[in-house]
């Protein structure tokens, strides 16, 4: 049963975006991109960064998309931890607030939470901005084994050199 699930839901979405001509480097990037950003630390604006780039890089739209809203609860948990590393490195003041805070502000009104937070929230993108990078790097090149694997799992060695080059 679980197999089933894999096959459908993982597998066989990877191989038709294989057949359809993206390359295993372009998946892998997609996804890695679509965990970095996705845990962007500002709420809100992930879909709008993903989107410019897969665009800009020629991405798969719907496999960074995709990504980018299973890790929408990894965004909650990091967020805080964002913010806090921020404090620190700009010395500013403690902000007393919760994930379950900031997401009850963001429902009822986004603006006004934008405002509120904006200092905060800067501070922790640069966080982000420096952690981003070498995040990135290693989820692509762990995603880039875990594709190239499944690809020769599917296809056999003499199909996959084909693939894979």
């Amino acid at each position: 049963m679980l197999d089933e699930i894999i096959q459908q839901q993982l597998l066989q979405p990877l191989m038709n975006l294989l057949k359809q001509g993206i390359t295993p480097q372009k998946i892998a990037l997609s996804l890695a991109l679509g965990v970095t950003i996705g845990v962007f630390p500002a709420l809100g604006w992930t879909t709008i960064l993903c989107t410019i780039m897969a665009l800009a890089l020629r991405l798969n739209l719907p496999a960074i998309q995709l990504v980018n809203y299973l890790v929408y609860p990894l965004q909650l948990v990091l967020l805080l931890p964002f913010y806090r590393l921020g404090e620190r490195l700009f010395h500013s003041a403690h902000l007393p607030i919760s994930p379950q805070q900031i997401l009850v502000m963001a429902k009822t009104n986004l603006q006004a939470t934008v405002a509120v937070l904006w200092s905060t929230t800067w501070h922790a993108i640069v966080i982000w901005a420096m952690f981003a990078p070498a995040a990135t790097a290693i989820l692509y090149l762990i995603l880039l084994s875990l594709v190239r694997r499944v690809v020769q799992t599917q296809t056999g060695d003499g199909k996959n050199q084909r693939i894979l080059s």
